[in-house]
């Protein structure tokens, strides 16, 4: 994820706000200890004392493109969360040849294991004419031999926002949404705070990352491992948000924003009445017969079914850890879904296809933003030219434990390749980007 860079703030004692927080046994309990606090702005002081997290993050999400973000990750002491801008950001688009020679997807994932240390890699090839290929590199499991489940459930971060956006559009088509309208609309009273005014942000600006809206992972703990079994309310995230200052007036620039997303899923809920994975299950999944796809329950931590397991460190210099078990709910609407290769190849092959939203409502998704020099984000998709010539849409997802990439080009054919753990390297990150740009110019 993109989340702005955040003002300097006073580091207290890690120290002790590890024993503070330690003496809670459940979110709710240490928000009522947090709330002892004499204010919000004190909180938010002790919550980002850790000057590793709050580096690590200032690192990252000062980034307003990928590309940018592609050259910081070599340092990567950070928690790549629901991030995902995808594809070949980081160098032009000649990068799928320059990086190496493109001999085959089953030979890009083996380099990705053998040279890239991954732990597995899985991808999914669909052609113009709906035929399907799955690959796979590497071990299920680091310390055994078995082999990843062809076409296994991995968890796709941002991509999540791609399904959401497609929800929001939806109901636009049916006219209880309308694009320009302000969020308040919607969600009165509820957007506010230093600069950040719901009446004077879109429902378009929310989708395009366009509001202004700053962002809340670093604000909720200053190491992932922390977190990784910690249920949030997405409205304690937004409150978190909210204490912010706005990244810039809305409408005047575009930066990266899971907050965004946070407040497309609450609009799809107070509109429609119903959970935001509900929705997205009887709107997509349903229709699709996304088999392997699904917005986890609330308080699940595994992965259903079929699944390699997902690594993570917060340090290149140590070890991987699992981390297949973990609470999304931090993610959310941003990026707790879980699906396989070749399903998310067919969402996005079926929504580019028209065969989710009406044509008024695919042509506004595809309208698009400069994001960077060679990406351009629309209403939850992305677009970028292939080294071949062709252009492709996608979105992509990290969250930690995996990274997913892919995109669909505009004669149908459509590519998903996850790694199961998010590259530590900016060599790493290219050559997954890579490997998903040979494969879609295949």
């Amino acid at each position: 994820m993109s989340d702005r860079n955040r003002r300097h703030r006073r580091p207290t004692s890690w120290t002790t706000r590890r024993r503070a927080m330690a003496a809670v046994t459940s979110f709710a309990a240490r928000r009522r200890a947090m709330a002892a606090v004499t204010s919000f702005a004190t909180r938010r002081r002790a919550m980002a004392a850790v000057t590793s997290f709050a580096t690590r993050r200032r690192a990252m999400t000062a980034i307003t493109s990928f590309a940018t973000r592609r050259r910081a990750v070599a340092a990567v002491t950070s928690f790549a969360i629901v991030g995902g801008l995808a594809l070949s950001a980081a160098t032009p688009a000649a990068s799928a040849e320059t990086v190496r020679p493109r001999d085959g997807v089953q030979a890009d994932l083996d380099r990705l294991v053998g040279e890239d240390t991954f732990p597995a890699a899985l991808a999914a090839v669909r052609t113009s004419d709906g035929r399907t290929r799955n690959y796979t590199a590497g071990v299920a499991a680091l310390g055994t031999k078995r082999t990843p489940p062809v076409d296994g459930r991995v968890r796709i971060g941002s991509n999540t926002k791609t399904f959401v956006a497609t929800v929001v559009l939806q109901l636009v088509g049916e006219d209880k949404v309308d694009l320009d309208e302000p969020i308040e609309t919607y969600l009165p009273n509820l957007i506010r705070g230093d600069g950040i005014d719901g009446r004077q942000i879109t429902v378009r600006q929310v989708l395009q990352h366009t509001s202004g809206l700053p962002g809340y992972v670093d604000d909720i703990a200053p190491d992932f491992f922390l977190l990784q079994h910690t249920y949030f309310e997405p409205r304690d995230l937004l409150d978190l948000a909210l204490a912010d200052k706005a990244s810039f007036e809305p409408g005047t620039t575009w930066e990266y924003s899971n907050t965004n997303y946070l407040v497309a899923g609450l609009l799809i809920q107070k509109v429609t009445g119903r959970p935001v994975a509900e929705e997205i299950t009887n709107r997509i999944i349903v229709p699709l017969q996304l088999r392997d796809t699904y917005f986890p329950r609330v308080g699940e931590q595994g992965i259903r079914g079929r699944h390699p397991h997902g690594y993570y460190t917060d340090d290149p210099d140590k070890p991987l850890q699992d981390v297949t078990r973990m609470d999304p709910s931090w993610a959310w609407a941003a990026g707790a879904m879980i699906s396989s290769p070749s399903d998310t190849n067919r969402f996005f092959t079926a929504l580019l296809a028209g065969d989710l939203l009406r044509p008024a409502e695919l042509d506004q998704m595809r309208t698009t933003v400069p994001a960077s020099p060679i990406l351009a984000y629309g209403l939850g998709l992305m677009s970028w030219d292939l080294p071949c010539g062709d252009r492709a849409w996608g979105h992509g997802g990290d969250i930690p434990g995996f990274t997913t990439r892919g995109g669909v080009t505009e004669d149908g054919r459509a590519v998903t390749l996850a790694v199961t753990s998010t590259p530590t390297t900016e060599t790493s990150a290219n050559q997954v980007d890579a490997a998903v740009n040979a494969a879609l110019c295949e």
